[in-house]
């Protein structure tokens, strides 16, 4: 039994079956964490035709982004850290577009299909989850020449561009070319920057040992950060060390350091540095879905959707009834006293959780029954910085080296949602410990028509 139904009275069940509720219409905008979260969850907690739940999604699964950085350094097969909402909702009417329009008065929301017309959905419930996009400056190149480290599609391409680039370096002369194919940068020095600054040196030290063309001295590593610290999630002497264990390893951490320029691939910075890179990844921060914006709904400073700590839209005190949001896309007051600015910080901690007692306050409020506020104390910070070197701070307590990489990939590894895609990662692991790294490159995968349309006989030839 739920602990939504566990609430209800005797009488009140009785008066639900006497007199039966018009089926609720549920439609939830956004598929990844807190979106596929909540969707899971109400599938749990409601009751046979209480409610009908639609997701709107433009991808069919939800990335657990954590791992992006094992994706890009090999050690996780990128199919692993995603989850299909085919596959793991079994209740849900799934929809692939990508809402265009929500108009809250007349609970109806606009939905874009890929190839076909728009479609006009009406709801009852509305949950906004449409995560956030990767927030950059108008820097000169950095909008040609960089990558980011927030999907799927991302981390494959970081990891086939950083090996297919050792393979060509292999085969050419000491020169500029070759210096850039085997200088990276990474801009931003927060968790997903470091992880994936660590886990590319990691595997770039690895890569050595099958590239006897390339020495160590010849692989550049930089590491670009406006701020005079990393990782502000952890404390300062954990994070000091994490500066001169990478250094050890042959990765520079430029501090108080802004990337001025990124035109044609050379990295210009206000240090007066200069060098040219082949690779160049954005990590330096996230920005709510600009769908939000298409929306009847109150936005803050930040274009994130007002929100109450139970999780209701509002503008105020005023509450949009019917109409609800969670994780990246909004601004939800953090009562631990934690948070920037006192809201929570978008991160996976508060998405998955938030969505679990959204899915709870939606069922009490189609039942009558109080609903919650969010309250979460912040756990801590763990962060896998190559194979066999970690991070984790919880309040004052900071570990460093092996001990906390164990705990990275254990925290990790139960907080991958559904057995199925833990068991796959877990295994990948075992198999990666026992075989090694998978040091294959799948670059011709972006144009997977280019073999084909090569040696195709042609009309009049």
């Amino acid at each position: 039994m739920s602990e939504v139904t566990k609430s209800r009275t005797p009488k009140a069940i009785a008066e639900e079956i006497l007199n039966p509720k018009a089926q609720q219409r549920i439609l939830i905008i956004g598929g990844g964490y807190a979106g596929f979260y909540t969707a899971w969850k109400l599938e749990k907690l409601l009751g046979k035709n209480e409610a009908e739940v639609t997701l709107v999604d433009p991808l069919p699964y939800m990335t657990y982004q954590p791992f992006l950085p094992e994706v890009a350094a090999g050690h996780i097969e990128a199919r692993h850290v995603v989850v299909s909402h085919r596959q793991h909702l079994k209740k849900t009417k799934l929809i692939s577009g990508r809402m265009t329009k929500v108009n809250h008065k007349l609970r109806k929301a606009t939905v874009q299909i890929e190839g076909g017309k728009p479609i006009t959905l009406e709801y009852d419930q509305i949950v906004m989850t449409a995560g956030a996009v990767t927030r950059t400056f108008p820097i000169k190149g950095i909008a040609e020449e960089a990558i980011g480290m927030k999907t799927i599609e991302e981390a494959v391409e970081v990891r086939n561009r950083l090996i297919g680039n050792f393979e060509r370096a292999a085969a050419l002369p000491a020169g500029p070319a070759r210096d850039r194919l085997l200088t990276f940068v990474v801009v931003g020095g927060g968790f997903a920057g470091i992880e994936t600054f660590a886990e590319l040196r990691s595997t770039a030290t690895y890569l050595l040992r099958h590239y006897p063309e390339i020495k160590f001295e010849d692989v550049k590593f930089h590491l670009i950060e406006a701020m005079g610290r990393i990782m502000p999630e952890v404390s300062l002497k954990t994070a000091e060390w994490v500066v001169a264990n990478l250094d050890k390893r042959g990765a520079k951490i430029h501090l108080n350091t802004q990337l001025e320029s990124a035109d044609g691939g050379v990295c210009k910075l206000s240090s007066g540095e200069s060098f040219a890179s082949d690779l160049i990844i954005w990590t330096a921060g996230v920005a709510a879905a600009p769908v939000a914006k298409n929306c009847d709904f109150p936005l803050d400073a930040r274009f994130r959707i007002n929100a109450n700590a139970k999780l209701q839209i509002v503008d105020g005190d005023k509450v949009y009834e019917g109409a609800w949001t969670a994780g990246d896309v909004s601004a939800v007051p953090d009562l631990s006293g934690g948070g920037v600015g006192g809201y929570c910080v978008p991160n996976a901690q508060h998405a998955v959780r938030q969505a679990k007692l959204l899915a709870k306050n939606i069922v009490a409020s189609i039942r009558g029954e109080e609903i919650r506020e969010y309250f979460h104390k912040n756990l801590g910070a763990v962060a896998g910085l190559g194979i066999g070197v970690g991070a984790f701070q919880s309040g004052k307590i900071g570990i460093t080296g092996f001990v906390a990489w164990i705990m990275h990939r254990g925290y990790h590894g139960l907080a991958m949602p559904t057995w199925e895609r833990k068991i796959r990662v877990v295994s990948g692991w075992v198999w990666n410990f026992i075989l090694g790294r998978d040091l294959v490159s799948l670059e011709p995968v972006r144009n997977p028509r280019l073999f084909f349309s090569t040696w195709a006989t042609k009309p009049g030839k």
